[in-house]
């Protein structure tokens, strides 16, 4: 039966999930490397998150085939394969990859495998590896592109916002991401989103210090003008349709990036539906961009911002950053938790919904907008797993 086989494929998805442990993705990676040594050198040391984000993929993916709903999987998988130019993965690395990925399903699955299982299996991995490949081969443009930091700015304790020039243009949609690469930590590519519509040569993006993260922290604390960043190709498909009706905008911290390109970009026409944006922060200080928003609304008049922060004054260090209070014209600052705050006027059911942030933020709002009668299938936001 092969792909036919929803039971068989059931059982692969829960081989991978990282929800139900960790053991044949770190056989697979194990025994990858050893029939391929070349492949060790394309990640970081450290494996945990690689790990972690190809079992929940992989267990998406499986899940997927398991309904008989392949059109999504195949999407992603062909985006994945062309994103994995980035790293050098050649031809050659696939046909390694495809080896030790049925060994690995067939060593973990022992107990239980069978002729179906072992065609289900054969089959799943044929196609997850194939479009990989097939995508890649087929991509023409250059897998990434490189640019140079020219101005770094500390707007905050734990945000900075850094402008590059980059050495071609890189085309994306305002509301879309990019993964990119800083000399602090190669081989570790991070999530990031233009701030800014695309336009020839220069890009900007807002980045936040997560305590334990490295990358992000090496970025905020250790960039200086001149540094080169490499930069994938762009992802994700948050947009505003202009003909779909009023706009509702969550932004949590630099999650406001994304929204903040969309609103830039809607700034072309004439004509736009109402926007509505709450952005949120922790302190009224980690509102950092609020003259931006202000210059924007006062020539604007479909645009309105709504500033909210958890605690009504700013601790000690704040006066060491940028101040952040925009002149008079933006909606009475509010505090509280912001998904609390944006559902106090209501459901919003009528709007497109776009919500940016955390994983935590943008769980926490998103169902406090479902309780309120928001549709879910309004709602916009990336993976939270990115």
């Amino acid at each position: 039966m092969g792909l036919d086989d929803r039971d068989a494929l059931r059982t692969l998805r829960d081989a991978v999930d990282p929800a139900l442990g960790s053991e044949l993705i770190r056989n697979f990676y194990t025994h990858w490397f050893a029939i391929d040594m070349a492949v060790r050198d394309l990640f970081p040391p450290d494996m945990d998150e690689q790990r972690q984000r190809f079992g929940h993929a992989m267990t998406w993916v499986l899940g997927e085939l398991a309904d008989q709903r392949a059109q999504e999987p195949v999407a992603f998988l062909a985006q994945l394969g062309r994103d994995h130019r980035k790293y050098g993965v050649t031809q050659r690395h696939y046909d390694s990859m495809q080896t030790a990925l049925y060994a690995s399903f067939r060593h973990h699955l022992a107990a239980s495998w069978n002729d179906q299982l072992a065609e289900a299996t054969h089959d799943a991995v044929a196609l997850m590896i194939g479009v990989m490949r097939g995508a890649a081969d087929a991509e023409e443009g250059p897998p990434y592109c490189d640019g140079t930091v020219i101005e770094h700015m500390r707007v905050t304790r734990d945000v900075s916002v850094v402008r590059l020039q980059l050495d071609q243009p890189l085309f994306y949609h305002a509301g879309q991401y990019v993964t990119v690469q800083v000399p602090q930590w190669p081989r570790r590519w991070r999530y990031l989103s233009p701030s800014i519509p695309t336009e020839p040569g220069g890009i900007e993006f807002h980045i936040r210090s997560v305590p334990g993260g490295m990358v992000s922290t090496a970025i905020v604390a250790e960039t200086t003008p001149g540094d080169r960043w490499r930069l994938s190709n762009p992802h994700g498909g948050l947009h505003v349709d202009r003909d779909g009706g009023d706009v509702l905008m969550v932004a949590g911290s630099t999650g406001l990036a994304p929204l903040r390109a969309l609103i830039m970009d809607l700034t072309r026409y004439g004509v736009n539906p109402r926007v509505h944006l709450f952005f949120g922060g922790r302190y009224p200080c980690d509102l950092y961009d609020l003259r931006t928003l202000w210059e924007i609304a006062s020539q604007n008049p479909w645009l309105s911002v709504t500033p909210v922060s958890e605690f009504n004054t700013d601790p000690p260090w704040a006066a060491d950053y940028p101040d952040v209070q925009p002149p008079r014209g933006l909606h009475v600052r509010q505090t509280g938790m912001l998904a609390d705050v944006v559902t106090r006027y209501g459901n919003w059911g009528d709007r497109q919904i776009l919500i940016c942030g955390s994983p935590a933020m943008v769980t926490a709002t998103k169902a406090a907008l479902i309780a309120k009668g928001a549709p879910a299938e309004r709602i916009q936001h990336d993976p939270l797993a990115s």
